[in-house]
């Protein structure tokens, strides 16, 4: 009988386990955040099939540019 086992010895064994599992996760994900990235750090992104409507917008976006600058140099031609 005095060989019996408290029950919070298993818990407190299981949450220490948990915390440093946790641990061993977190560590792993910060150094493949931190050592498994690209060096170079530079995004390429190529969007294909836009055809006509990517230089509408393309078209689009230069008249607006063309148009702040007119307002912001105070040469309106409205």
């Amino acid at each position: 009988m005095s060989d019996q086992k408290e029950p919070h010895e298993n818990s407190s064994n299981s949450f220490l386990a948990f915390v440093v599992g946790g641990l061993v996760v977190a560590v792993g994900i910060i150094a493949w955040i931190m050592y498994g990235s690209d060096e170079s750090g530079d995004v390429d992104i190529n969007v294909d099939g836009g055809g006509d409507a990517a230089d509408a917008v393309e078209d689009a976006a230069e008249s607006v540019g063309d148009a702040a600058d007119d307002v912001t140099d105070g040469d309106s031609t409205q």
